[in-house]
């Protein structure tokens, strides 16, 4: 059986229970499923907002891209990538990611993996709104992020 990643861009929220019973849906198959859910934090206070943007048709088919490769390294029996855009206020979440395998090793190291390449090479782009009412900076790659992408090279 072809397993194919499920993607999804969309401003609203989701349901990660739900999410996790629509990959698991009854099959004895799956022994194990990792979950990851990004949030918005507040920055030490100074955060009113985080505005997302995403580039539309290419952030899907990026997305996509990195999920099968997820897929076909480790085996996963089942993978969901969604990710929000619009306007996020502290604590709401940004984005998950759900990896079902036969073992947990290959759900781990799956959800992780597509973490580690949506931070670095999925099309989306965050501009803070700050609480002093002024407009941050559009956020800048770091470094950090690049080497969690490279150790999977």
């Amino acid at each position: 059986m072809q397993v194919v990643p499920k993607i999804r861009i969309q401003a609203e929220t989701f349901d990660i229970a739900a999410e996790i019973e629509d990959i698991i849906g009854g099959r004895p198959d799956i022994g194990a499923t990792v979950s990851f859910t990004g949030h918005c934090r507040d920055e030490g206070g100074r955060l009113e907002a985080l505005e997302l943007e995403h580039y539309p048709g290419m952030a899907e088919e990026e997305i996509a891209r990195i999920g099968q490769q997820a897929i076909d390294r480790f085996g996963l029996l089942g993978l969901t990538v969604i990710h929000r855009f619009g306007r996020m206020l502290p604590g709401d979440p940004i984005v998950v990611v759900i990896a079902a395998a036969s073992h947990r090793h290959a759900a781990f190291e799956g959800a992780s993996f597509v973490m580690d390449f949506l931070k670095t090479d999925a099309p989306f782009w965050k501009k803070e709104h700050l609480k002093d009412g002024g407009s941050g900076e559009w956020v800048s790659a770091r470094e950090q992020d690049d080497h969690a992408r490279d150790r999977w090279q």
